[in-house]
């Protein structure tokens, strides 16, 4: 619950009553005091869009002030009718959000050229007092940072952002930028872009097992600067995008920039698809059976999740967790053939495991029990 509750904070430092809000994205509010308790994605999306009207801020409160509904919009229509590739796109991109008092500030980074991409923001920057007092901003930051661009390989392109520390005390907004800033990249050139790594300029916080999910990449702590790094011939890629594809996009927002990706870059994201795809129609698989499918030794497999910090069993009740979640919160399956579905010997181990797991019961999950809305599988 960890990201309802961050995306709350801001309504909540306006004086706004969350109740209602919760009501409306069917989100119970007692769920919100259940540390282990999920929402599903299309339920925090829901929520998202309620902030949004409830606000007038694209940034549901996050930022240093509120960027008004139908920022986001302009920027796409100025990114994907101005720009020739992905290099040019994100670049237009952040002088555009230069322009504004509530940011975000980033940049671009590649080795030798850099330096461009920071001139071309102060370039534009300069038309309004407010626009070059952020293009400032930004480049005072990378100067204080010279480590990124110093260290960078060749072949790796970076999006660095400037976040401060006080301004984003639960790193939800850190976690968001690097979300959108990633999925919107993809979305302009309609393709995967798996990320080398995701750096964050602090340390790991309680619910860091839910980065994997997040990122798909490995992640590194108490960096200098928060950064998304990639390859960087994805840069040359063209912008494929037209009108009728961003009219999409903004219809479905923040559905798709939200929805789960299927990187594949780890082995834990390779465990979790092919665990999910034995659901729900056949037997959870074994760590023999995953294995098999991956061409690798059990031995081997559990050597790959330990090195990522994560284990099959873990991984395994995580999808049975997420999978009941749902089918519970659809109400049309019986606790007992949800329980037999997952493995479980009896109903009564399955209740004992899914209090474990989530620290609720698995009725609390059931459509209008004890007042309790549906809830489900997202990493929310």
């Amino acid at each position: 619950m960890h990201h309802v509750r961050a995306a709350l904070r801001g309504a909540e430092r306006s004086g706004l009553d969350v109740g209602p809000l919760l009501d409306r994205a069917g989100i119970s509010a007692s769920l919100l005091q259940v540390e282990r308790a999920r929402v599903s994605s299309d339920r925090f999306a829901q929520l998202v869009k309620e902030l949004w009207l409830a606000l007038d801020d694209e940034f549901i409160g996050s930022g240093p002030s509120a960027c008004r509904m139908g920022t986001f919009a302009m920027m796409c229509h100025a990114t994907v009718h101005c720009s020739r590739d992905l290099r040019s796109a994100l670049r237009r991109a952040a002088e555009f959000y230069a322009l504004l008092p509530a940011g975000p500030l980033f940049r671009l980074v590649e080795p030798e050229c850099a330096s461009t991409s920071r001139t071309d923001t102060s370039a534009t920057a300069t038309a309004t007092a407010t626009a070059a007092a952020a293009a400032a901003a930004a480049a005072a930051a990378a100067a204080d940072n010279p480590t990124s661009l110093r260290d960078t390989p060749a072949d790796e392109a970076r999006i660095e952002f400037d976040i401060a520390a006080d301004e984003d005390p639960d790193h939800f907004r850190a976690e968001t930028l690097l979300v959108v800033a990633h999925r919107f990249s993809g979305w302009l050139i309609r393709r995967r872009i798996p990320l080398l790594r995701v750096e964050f300029a602090y340390s790991a916080p309680a619910h860091v097992l839910e980065y994997d999910l997040l990122y798909g990449a490995p992640c590194q702590f108490d960096a200098p600067v928060t950064a998304a790094v990639f390859d960087r011939a994805l840069l040359d890629e063209p912008v494929l995008q037209d009108e009728a594809g961003i009219d999409a996009f903004l219809r479905r927002a923040p559905e798709d920039v939200l929805a789960r990706i299927d990187y594949g870059s780890t082995a834990a994201t390779r465990v979790r698809r092919l665990l999910g795809q034995s659901l729900p129609d056949g037997a959870m698989l074994t760590e023999g059976d995953v294995a098999e499918r991956l061409s690798i030794s059990p031995q081997t497999l559990r050597r790959h999740l330990a090195t990522e910090g994560t284990g099959f069993q873990l991984l395994r009740d995580q999808m049975r967790r997420d999978h009941a979640i749902a089918a519970l919160a659809d109400g049309r399956t019986p606790i007992e053939q949800i329980s037999a579905q997952l493995g479980f010997s009896e109903p009564s181990a399955f209740h004992r495991a899914f209090k474990r797991w989530t620290g609720s019961t698995p009725r609390a999950y059931q459509p209008g029990a004890n007042g309790v809305t549906s809830a489900s599988s997202a990493n929310t």
